[in-house]
């Protein structure tokens, strides 16, 4: 299948050929056609199943063939939890629509109110926006939805989590009664099924991706290490894997500052982004990264939340997440359209719980290889698949939650790609090969022995 199947017109088309895409991608395939036929749409996708193009194209196409919007009128909403996911949300409607002259406006909260309300006097025909500010600037009469085609809620699960229900109820209840509505969720639990109901009318419902899928092409591993040798071990495997970038999780913002000033303190260039940051150093350390800058990103999980980065070979537990969901997100990072990734954790025996939780969502027991050097004191506990039913675990609340930042997902389509990189510290043993895992089975996570090597100095890298 092509996009020239899809029902796009040409300006569309061009745009997309300008960026590379030459086959949608599964839920791109499925939306795209039921958004221009006035559809309401349900979709549960991951980051990096391309679902961003999945609303942005079809929705571009419907808004060229009205009438621009003038006056504070908005026609198409795009709402979402976090500035950057608003901002790459933005950028995405940008690009595809270069060829249409439609006008596009992006508001967030952390930054200047009143130059939104100037750019939003003009009329926006998309509006992307982040709830809280949305609210602020409706209250203050610079947007009005009396012209609204479409509502779009994007990573609707995310904004559940970060506390956004009563805002979201508050916008609902001020948009026209008459609209196309498209929610999309990384999973359809109950609590987005319950709000889908007031919100989409008979919608088509699609799903590409199940809730506890990693990718095929993300090699998963982790090192059993003791909580106080974290850093150490983290800096050994970037300055001996050679490793030219990765992406950090960190489970708080300090712990986040203090691995970044660690990495720094021995010559390796890093950054980290969490909600304590301000917008403007955020996107600095983002644009950095991709730019190849900074080696080493460091993020929490709502501050990387969908972020898009091309070709990232590896992608590092620092902390194992809270929510064992997280981890599925997290490491969807790497191993997109078609390269290949490595997802390494590092875990102390106080995670033994959260090891659990993530082996029983994805199904799968994460491989154990130990480091000679790094031989924990306490000693991580085997582990064996449990295949109850998962209870909705649904994550603390944030306390403030339009102080936390956020990624967001640009489309993936089948781009060409180049491998992103499978370079492994150097004197390990292969792994053994991998058992299948039966449904039912309690198959026993059997660590791999220590690979004994020659030591010899590291070529430290900054």
């Amino acid at each position: 299948m092509s996009f020239n199947t899809l029902g796009l017109s040409a300006p569309i088309l061009k745009a997309i050929e300008d960026k590379g895409y030459t086959e949608p991608s599964p839920i791109q395939a499925q939306a795209i056609p039921a958004v221009l036929e006035g559809q309401d749409v349900m979709a549960a996708a991951q980051t990096g199943t391309g679902k961003t193009a999945g609303f942005t194209l079809p929705l571009l196409e419907r808004l060229s063939q009205g009438e621009h919007a003038t006056g504070n009128q908005v026609r198409a909403l795009v709402l979402t939890p976090t500035r950057e996911l608003a901002a790459q949300v933005a950028e995405s409607v940008k690009d595809y629509g270069k060829h249409l002259g439609l006008k596009s406006t992006v508001v967030f909260g952390g930054v200047k109110i009143n130059p939104q309300m100037m750019a939003l006097r003009r009329g926006a025909d998309i509006l992307i926006a982040t709830p809280g500010r949305l609210m602020d600037l409706y209250n203050q009469r610079a947007v009005k939805f009396d012209n609204l085609e479409i509502l779009v809620l994007d990573e609707a699960d995310r904004m559940l989590d970060m506390g956004f229900i009563h805002d979201i109820k508050k916008i609902l209840a001020v948009l026209p009664k008459r609209r196309q509505n498209l929610l999309f969720s990384a999973t359809f639990s109950p609590e987005i099924r319950q709000l889908a109901k007031g919100l989409v009318n008979n919608p088509v419902e699609i799903s590409v991706t199940p809730r506890n899928a990693t990718a095929v092409s993300v090699e998963q591993w982790l090192h059993p290490v003791d909580k106080k040798r974290k850093t150490e071990l983290l800096i050994q495997l970037i300055s001996e894997g050679r490793w030219d970038q990765a992406l950090v999780f960190s489970r708080t913002k300090h712990g986040a500052n203090k691995i970044t000033k660690s990495l720094e303190d021995v010559g390796i260039r890093a950054s980290a982004i969490h909600g304590n940051k301000s917008q403007g150093a955020r996107t600095r350390a983002l644009a950095d990264f991709k730019e190849g800058r900074i080696r080493i990103l460091v993020a929490t999980d709502i501050a990387a939340r969908g972020l898009d980065i091309e070709q990232l070979p590896h992608v590092v537990n620092f902390d194992l997440p809270d929510v064992a969901e997280d981890y599925v997100h997290r490491i969807g990072r790497t191993g997109r359209a078609g390269a290949t990734g490595q997802a390494i954790s590092l875990v102390c025996a106080d995670e033994l719980d959260l090891l659990r939780a993530v082996e029983r969502l994805t199904q799968k027991l994460i491989e154990r290889r130990y480091e000679d050097d790094f031989m924990p004191t306490h000693m991580l506990p085997d582990t064996t698949l449990d295949n109850r039913p998962i209870k909705p675990n649904r994550p603390k609340r944030a306390k403030d939650p339009r102080s936390h930042g956020g990624g967001g997902a640009r489309p993936q389509g089948n781009k060409p790609s180049a491998n992103g990189g499978n370079s492994r510290s150097k004197g390990k043993k292969p792994a053994a090969p991998k058992a299948d895992v039966t449904p039912g089975q309690g198959l026993r996570s059997k660590p791999l022995a220590p690979a004994r090597r020659n030591r010899r100095p590291s070529s430290s890298q900054g």
